[in-house]
């Protein structure tokens, strides 16, 4: 093969290679859920709730950025597993006006609730333009109480023997753990919910002993072989997906989100999460 023919060749492989990478990671993966199976071994968990099933969703960002029914679609698929407990662990919205309100109004009408409980707690975007916007996080909170969904926010509250805690969101305008994490006894099962991992790292754990629920970072969404991911929106650059050893006494996971910022995704498919109370 002459020089010339060979290069011609190589750069048409070349540019269809990137046009197909470009369309997998456009139109492909970023709809392409995975349902992820894990065993939550708890301290002290009620014999009755060995074995129950708690779903974690998060990170849904309905918006005008990529069609929402496609949360809709994944929902219906989630509701086939029938789980326990479903929580919400923030992102509900793609801020832009009040058109997400009904938007999301929609898409919860399909909401996956559990056979015992539905809880949520709010991540940043819910907080409206640059996450300040009180009124616009109270308003989604009435949405998804209307919805049949506890929203926690900076609460615990007990189900069927389990303590579950929810913490307002880290770059929202009503962060404020203090109160509820010294009510906490740690002789008690528990599993807490914030959005952001960053919370992780604050001083404020001491009476806690268990699962923590975060979503926030997309596991990146695009993240290259063998390397760590181009983007993660947090300080502790550990935290990016799935399971992490915090220490001897808890447990953080991080889930890839259902919904995308922007419909890019590679080498990080959206996720739901099924967690086996009581299993290792």
């Amino acid at each position: 093969m002459k020089r010339k023919s060979f290069i011609k060749k190589g750069l048409l492989g070349s540019a269809a290679l990137s046009i197909g990478l470009g369309t997998y990671a456009w139109q492909i993966e970023p709809y392409w859920l995975e349902f992820v199976t894990l065993g939550m071994p708890i301290k002290n968990l009620p014999s009755k709730l060995v074995g129950k099933t708690l779903m974690q969703i998060s990170d849904i960002h309905v918006g005008n950025r990529f069609d929402w029914n496609y949360i809709i679609d994944s929902f219906q698929k989630a509701q086939k597993y029938k789980p326990d407990f479903v929580v919400y662990t923030g992102d509900f919205v793609n801020w832009e006006n009040e058109e997400q309100y009904t938007q999301l109004q929609k898409v919860m009408m399909h909401a996956v609730c559990g056979e015992l409980a539905s809880i949520a707690i709010l991540g940043n975007h819910d907080y409206g333009k640059n996450f300040q916007e009180q009124e616009v996080a109270n308003n989604i909170s009435n949405l998804l109480k209307n919805a049949g969904i506890d929203v926690l926010r900076n609460e615990k509250k007990n189900y069927f023997g389990l303590d579950i805690i929810g913490i307002d969101d880290l770059w929202g305008t009503n962060f404020f753990p203090e109160p509820v994490m010294k009510t906490l006894n740690k002789t008690n099962p528990q599993i807490a919910l914030c959005h952001n991992p960053d919370v992780c790292d604050l001083p404020i754990w001491e009476q806690f002993e268990g699962w923590i629920l975060s979503g926030h970072t997309h596991g990146g969404q695009v993240k290259p072989p063998f390397l760590p991911p181009f983007i993660l929106p947090v300080k502790n650059k550990r935290y990016a997906a799935g399971k992490v050893e915090l220490d001897a006494k808890r447990t953080l996971y991080i889930n890839r989100a259902l919904g995308n910022l922007f419909p890019v995704r590679c080498n990080v498919r959206p996720e739901i999460t099924i967690f086996h109370l009581g299993e290792q």
